[in-house]
């Protein structure tokens, strides 16, 4: 009888963590050039570094006032975060290349906030080796709304 119970228990554990990690992965999606490096493609707890905050911005849309998050470290790249987003917001990170701030083309990986949670994050991009990289919050139709620093 106590084995059931405890089978039961933990089996309702297991189910209710899977609910919350898949919550917490939106809609991924990304351009063509991307993954193309190391640990691109990879959420950065499935890589081995830690990020430090380089950049915070907040904005402004539709009465939500959203953060805009850059995070980097020198052994894997960055990603980027947003919270406090309404479910029609996306945040971006693009990738350049090359070292040009002002590049003409560009890759990028991006992540969707899904309903019932006001958060997403990005997939690492690599810009290490003269790579740059930028973190943008993007809501409605595609209206950038801010966007930080290359990196």
């Amino acid at each position: 009888m106590w084995f059931r119970t405890i089978s039961s228990i933990v089996g309702l554990l297991v189910s209710t963590s899977l609910t919350f990690a898949t919550d917490a992965q939106a809609a991924p999606f990304n351009s063509p050039g991307y993954p193309n490096y190391t640990y691109e493609g990879k959420y950065p707890e499935a890589t081995p570094c830690r990020y430090n905050l380089l950049q915070s911005k907040k904005a402004t849309w539709t009465g939500s006032t959203i953060t805009l998050k850059y995070f980097y470290s020198d052994g894997c790249g960055s990603f980027a975060r947003i919270e406090n987003a309404p479910p029609y917001c996306s945040v971006y990170l693009d990738r350049t290349r090359s070292t040009n701030p002002n590049p003409t083309r560009w890759d990028y990986v991006g992540e969707t906030v899904d309903p019932g949670i006001n958060f997403a994050y990005t997939k690492v991009g690599n810009n290490l080796s003269g790579r740059l990289s930028r973190a943008a919050l993007v809501c409605g139709t595609g209206t950038v709304v801010t966007r930080t620093n290359w990196y």
